[in-house]
């Protein structure tokens, strides 16, 4: 071994806990704490983005991240139970001190996601949606929990003479003069015991790609109903599973095999077969909440729901998951053949509009007044469609205004014009939303149709 080639090792830190007074301020805990408050930070800017409410992820977390430090803090004691019960073990008290170290991955999310579901439970929103919301940022605050084992001096695999090998000093606890590198509130002697794979680096490095990766693909192909939470848990499996088998550190073993090698690939096998199961599309706006919190926040002013007396048929929920998105509209959408969704609006104009007047009923002046009468949007269907208070105050036409002013020829058509442009953005606002009312639609096509027969009139 050269000289040169021990300075291109990467070295330990020469410890992992300060004193500041009596109080013990520990890098480990700190990197758990930055990693909660990024995931939090960060899942919530997915939720709103998605349409959830603000204020969701952090009425959530409070309930899930507690779970989580609970459940990887007991997966830990039952997997490695020799540390604390063995013949040299470090007694009940060390089995609460989370703050040694020792948090196993399996159970923090096993906890936080039954945490999850009683915080989903309380706020009324679906556990998938939410799953996908948090998947990337949950992964990445692993990545920065991390951090923490390279100070502890833990998580690390065979020696090596790989030049980004890390060294492992020994270190000595001043008060009770235990030696050795695990002695996580000793200062380091400056002895270079070991030069080892710094496996927890490779773990970090691996759970960055795969937070790309999980963002990359839900922005490519609005991944949704759990299945990029599922995503999460198999990509992070098979990392997990190809490092542990590099890990040296003492650990429990089943069939000769490091247990936590043996819960990656059965976790995986879970995971990926409900990547294959689970329904396609993604939920967004109001049908990511169940539909009772749904009818409230609609009343309140949010977009994205319809309620059920207007969509019992079904005709928007093509995946038979008795739900409605913005993915399945769009696939509605996308079916038409031009730019105007043609396909979708035929459609349209065969459920809602009828069929097109003959040209004896067109030369009749009175069918405009009545279809303006009847097409009209008053303020009760915008609210019914959940459309928001600018837009109804906008664009809404009332009944009478509609009867006592209806415009004829070259004023209908411009008079047309204005409502079909304020129907169109309802439309659009609603569509971002999650879900379109029937009715603001149906005034929409109305009006368009009126401006076509006024246009031949006028021209005739």
């Amino acid at each position: 071994m050269t000289a040169g080639l021990v300075l291109a090792y990467l070295p330990s830190p020469p410890q992992g806990a300060w004193q500041l007074g009596p109080i013990p301020l520990r890098a480990y805990a700190l990197c758990i704490i930055v990693g909660i408050i990024v995931a939090a930070w960060w899942s919530d800017r997915r939720w709103r983005a998605r349409g959830g409410q603000p204020g969701d992820v952090l009425d959530v977390a409070l309930i899930a991240v507690p779970f989580g430090l609970i459940g990887g803090r007991i997966y830990h004691v039952i997997t490695d139970w020799w540390r604390y019960f063995g013949d040299d073990g470090k007694g009940l008290k060390a089995a609460f001190e989370v703050w040694d170290g020792g948090l196993g991955i399996w159970g923090a999310v096993a906890f936080g996601a039954l945490g999850g579901w009683i915080g989903c439970r309380w706020k009324r929103i679906k556990l998938p949606s939410f799953g996908d919301a948090i998947a990337p940022a949950i992964l990445l605050a692993q990545a920065i929990g991390r951090l923490g084992n390279y100070f502890n001096q833990e998580l690390y695999g065979d020696s090596t003479t790989v030049p980004w090998g890390l060294e492992l000093y020994e270190r000595v606890d001043p008060d009770t003069g235990r030696r050795g590198i695990g002695v996580i509130d000793g200062v380091s002697n400056g002895t270079v015991l070991e030069v080892a794979h710094p496996t927890f680096l490779y773990e970090l490095l691996w759970n960055l790609i795969i937070v790309a990766l999980l963002v990359f693909l839900d922005r490519r192909f609005r991944i949704g109903h759990g299945r990029l939470f599922a995503l999460y848990v198999a990509g992070y499996c098979v990392g997990r599973f190809a490092i542990e088998l590099m890990r040296s550190d003492e650990a429990t073993h089943i069939l000769g095999l490091r247990v936590n090698v043996l819960v990656a690939a059965l976790v995986f096998l879970g995971a990926a077969l409900y990547v294959v199961m689970a329904p396609k599309g993604r939920e967004t706006g109001l049908s990511m909440y169940w539909p009772d919190r749904a009818k409230v926040l609609a009343a309140e002013g949010a977009v994205g729901y319809v309620p059920p007396t207007l969509d019992d048929d079904g005709e928007f929920d093509d995946v038979g998951d008795g739900e409605f998105d913005n993915g399945e509209f769009d696939d509605r959408l996308d079916s038409g053949a031009d730019g105007d969704h043609d396909g979708y609006q035929d459609e349209l104009d065969q459920d809602e509009i009828g069929d097109e007047p003959s040209e004896d009923d067109s030369d009749e002046p009175d069918h405009v007044v009545d279809d303006v009468t009847d097409d009209a949007v008053t303020d009760d269907d915008v609210t019914d469609d959940a459309v928001t208070d600018d837009v109804a105050t906008d664009d809404a036409v009332t009944d009478d205004e509609a009867g006592t002013a209806a415009p004829v020829g070259a004023e209908a058509v411009e008079a047309g014009g204005r409502r079909g442009g304020g129907r169109g953005r309802a439309r659009r606002r609603c569509a971002r939303g999650g879900r379109i009312g029937r009715r603001s639609r149906g005034g929409a096509r109305g009006d368009g149709r009126i401006r076509r027969r006024d246009r031949r009139r006028h021209t005739g």
